[in-house]
């Protein structure tokens, strides 16, 4: 069945989101996420990002079409989510730079919290941080080279202009990136498996506490996300250590 007549059979009681709508009120577009159940994937199926959902057929027309995937992932509730479909998503000189040089996959965190983790360790280890939104770019075998979290507009035209051309001109160098970039994360998930150096945790204490912001609260620069993994160490050390 066509997606414009799956929205439609949606009824009268289906609000689309998006500030694309024609004089009947009807969305102008509609994406793969029209298909979904999550609140989240719906909230994205009408704007003009052709996107799909977490699955074989968008890896299939990636290797078809011989195209990196732009990978994003939220929940329903994350503000700064809100933001980038407002600023990025739903803005149609995005899509259209997304649509022609990219396959373009959303994906709920709270769905998927397993793709949500394989991502994040990425931009852990690329950025040192990460949180939500987290926007990622990935081979057709899922192995990804670039990750961050939000970007005003300008800034992702830029980067995904810049990531397009090293596409077209240094293939091999992307791909040998995500290949190191996978090295690394299998190997330090090898290393987790085994017992950690008690001596390392009197390091990880100071080192978060020097990047705590007394002013504002958090940790590092804006934009700040909670992390419960920092918070409850601290705690813990708070009870170990009371003074």
């Amino acid at each position: 069945m066509e997606l414009e007549q799956i929205y439609l059979d949606k009824g009268k009681d289906y609000t689309p989101r998006t500030q694309h709508l024609d004089k009947q009120g009807r969305a102008k577009f509609v994406n793969h996420l029209i298909l979904e159940s999550s609140p989240y994937l719906l909230q994205h199926a009408h704007n003009p990002v052709n996107w799909y959902p977490f699955s074989d057929e968008a890896f299939d027309k990636a290797k078809a079409e011989n195209k990196p995937i732009f990978i994003s992932i939220g929940y329903a509730t994350c503000h700064w989510c809100h933001v980038m479909e407002e600023e990025s998503f739903d803005d149609v000189e995005v899509a259209k730079f997304l649509n022609k040089h990219f396959i373009s996959i959303k994906v709920d965190r709270e769905i998927r919290p397993d793709v949500d983790a394989t991502y994040m360790n990425v931009s852990q280890l690329i950025n040192g941080s990460g949180g939500w939104p987290l926007n990622a770019v990935i081979l057709p075998d899922g192995k990804a080279f670039f990750a961050g979290t939000y970007f005003p507009k300008p800034q992702l035209l830029d980067i995904l202009s810049k990531i397009q051309t090293l596409w077209k001109n240094e293939k091999n160098s992307v791909i040998n990136q995500a290949n190191k970039i996978d090295n690394i994360l299998n190997k330090a998930e090898a290393k987790t498996q085994s017992n950690i150096d008690k001596s390392i945790i009197p390091k990880a204490i100071q080192a978060l506490l020097s990047n705590f912001d007394e002013m504002e609260g958090g940790f590092g620069e804006a934009p700040k996300f909670p992390h419960e993994s920092m918070l409850l160490l601290l705690i813990d050390e708070q009870k170990r250590n009371p003074n």
